[in-house]
């Protein structure tokens, strides 16, 4: 999982300890991912929706980690062109190369430890596929698709399309330096990440090693989930054990607390851990295949716009790398 590292998390701003004073969140359900087949036949484990109540979640409606998964030559396969609309949807590549197309001209290529942040808004079409190099050779693919709703009023806003290198993202220290957190979107304490957002959230990726504990502030008003990619470890201080391919949905408070266990699998040195949160919309959600709206009504006319071609058309193909 090379993602993006360092070599000495102690280089790091780090992030503060909660004070003494602040509420840990308790350690409300852990919910196992779904493991399913979608798009041309990739493999993904799926927490929500279907695994929580989707107000737990708000303002995310879909959380899919694809992979890991090992391709030979010529088995590679990805997402062909699709619509969105009402809602963003967020790629976060650990390992592999996906080329990505839109019919806004965006896009471009992702490799290990980038992120393209597409805001569907008003509708646009894209497809995510391997590049043509990562097809003809295989390799590790490993990735993660967020899907975060859009408020009603930013439903209809013009596409847009964020190219997020890995580079970019603000890296952070534990205050013990056991840790390394990739923080994509929002803030932890006194840092920010370089998404930028309609609905305001945090999103990082947490590097924990065997035996440490990472415990990061965390805004009261946003829910707060965790969703193990690799490795073991517990969530709380009540050190409620979880392992990969688990949610952990936290309660009320103003911190969050992840460890890793003292003995990791051979495959996963560290703890992989994503955390996210948000402030709820609380509106209604209308949901079919790629729309998300909030009413039938508007998923009817996503449908009409859609086959009148009104969300864009799919652009001449051009040869990939």
């Amino acid at each position: 999982m090379p993602a993006i590292t360092v070599d000495n998390p102690l280089v790091l701003p780090r992030i503060d300890q909660p004070p003494a004073e602040a509420v840990g969140r308790p350690v409300a359900q852990v919910v196992d991912a779904h493991h399913a087949v979608e798009g041309a036949g990739f493999e993904v484990w799926r927490p929500f929706p279907g695994g929580v109540d989707a107000r737990l979640a708000d303002p995310f409606f879909l959380l899919d980690q694809l992979g890991p998964v090992d391709y030979g030559p010529l088995q590679a396969v990805g997402a062909p062109w699709h619509p969105h609309r009402g809602l963003e949807t967020v790629t976060y590549l650990l390992d592999g190369v996906v080329e990505h197309h839109d019919s806004n001209g965006g896009g471009g290529i992702i490799g290990e430890g980038d992120t393209q942040w597409m805001t569907a808004g008003a509708g646009i079409l894209h497809d995510e596929v391997p590049t043509t190099s990562f097809a003809r050779t295989g390799g590790r693919s490993h990735g993660v698709q967020l899907w975060v709703n859009l408020p009603a009023a930013s439903k209809f806003a013009p596409p847009r399309y964020q190219a997020i290198p890995g580079g970019e993202l603000t890296l952070l220290s534990s205050a013990d330096g056991a840790a390394l957190v990739r923080l994509i979107a929002g803030e932890l304490g006194d840092h920010s990440g370089p998404g930028v957002t309609h609905t305001p959230i945090t999103y990082a990726h947490a590097s924990v090693s065997a035996g440490a504990r990472l415990d990061v502030p965390w805004n009261r008003d946003f829910n707060a989930l965790a969703y193990v990619l690799t490795g073991r470890g517990y969530a709380g201080a009540e050190r409620r054990p979880v392992e990969a391919h688990q949610l952990v949905v936290f309660g009320p408070g103003d911190a969050v607390t992840v460890g890793a266990a003292d003995r990791q699998p051979e495959d996963s040195p560290n703890l992989e851990i994503l955390l996210l949160g948000g402030l709820p919309l609380r509106e209604p959600i209308a949901h079919y295949g790629p729309f998300l709206m909030n009413s039938r009504e508007q998923i009817v006319q996503a449908i009409e716009d859609y086959n009148a071609g009104r969300m864009g058309l799919v652009p001449a193909a051009e040869p990939s790398r």
